[in-house]
């Protein structure tokens, strides 16, 4: 358990801009250490599969789909130190906190390529996945490349945050790589966030978000997220335990809710 205050970093304006809007961008948070977690990430990739994590196909059997080329990295936490000392970096935990209004608690990273040609992931809300309860998840998604409409980037929908979690629908597999979508409520609409490298953007796990696909010629849209929780909830789906405090201390106590599932049901097996 930490022994010392988080917290403290952001204005009560930007503060009650997350509570409003369900997300806030903190700019160049990593502007300086962008290029190592590109190069880390990429070294990786070079170095083919990891069990359990990374399953890259090559050219061949990835038959024309970029995305099983380079496929998502699945908790690299939990086997790499540097995604580790990211995830519960100080100046994330601090913003969390801030955020919460409590100690916040990590619960999951992920690493996307999403390189030129691949397709996108269709709008949704993350604690439909994470089952935080009582409270919500809230993501930090850090942009490794400069993300934008035209290489992918990432939408979110203002103020839906403030509502209840969606029961998805089917997506459609030619444009997501993920199998389930929700709706823009009546009245709301997804709206673009333009990133440099280096920012990170929080938002709410209620908050609608996905992308498109990547139709740039030859720009990457790669991007480190990683997922917490707050320290009075009691619940969260098993897939995202064993979680950390501030100090990397493994929390004790939390309780599996057995209605959670990973992040995103791909469409093929083999490419998680």
């Amino acid at each position: 358990m930490i022994t010392r205050p988080l917290g403290g970093v952001l204005t009560k304006e930007e503060i009650q801009q997350f509570r409003e809007e369900g997300f806030y961008v903190a700019k160049g948070l990593f502007k300086e250490e962008v290029e190592q977690l590109r190069n880390h990430f990429m070294q990786m990739h070079a170095a083919g599969p990891i069990k359990g994590y990374f399953h890259p196909l090559t050219a061949e059997e990835a038959n024309g789909d970029i995305l099983k080329q380079y496929p998502r990295i699945m908790h690299p936490h939990r086997f790499d130190d540097l995604s580790m000392q990211y995830m519960i970096d100080p100046r994330v935990m601090n913003i969390l906190a801030d955020l919460y209004g409590e100690e916040p608690l990590a619960a999951q990273s992920m690493f996307y390529f999403k390189p030129p040609g691949a397709k996108g992931q269709a709008l949704h809300q993350d604690n439909f996945y994470l089952k935080v309860e009582p409270g919500t998840c809230i993501a930090a998604w850090t942009a490794v490349d400069g993300a934008d409409e035209e290489n992918g980037g990432l939408f979110v929908v203002p103020k839906s945050n403030m509502l209840d979690i969606q029961c998805p629908h089917r997506a459609d597999p030619a444009v997501s790589f993920t199998r389930e979508e929700v709706d823009v409520p009546e009245g709301l609409q997804a709206v673009p966030v333009i990133m440099e490298a280096g920012d990170v953007l929080f938002f709410n796990g209620s908050a609608i978000h996905g992308s498109y696909p990547n139709t740039s010629a030859d720009r990457f849209r790669r991007a480190f997220i990683c997922h917490y929780a707050n320290a009075s909830a009691t619940k969260i789906s098993g897939h995202y335990k064993p979680m950390y405090h501030a100090d990397g201390a493994v929390v004790q106590g939390m309780e599996d809710n057995h209605d959670g599932g990973p992040c995103g049901t791909e469409y093929a097996v083999g490419i998680h």
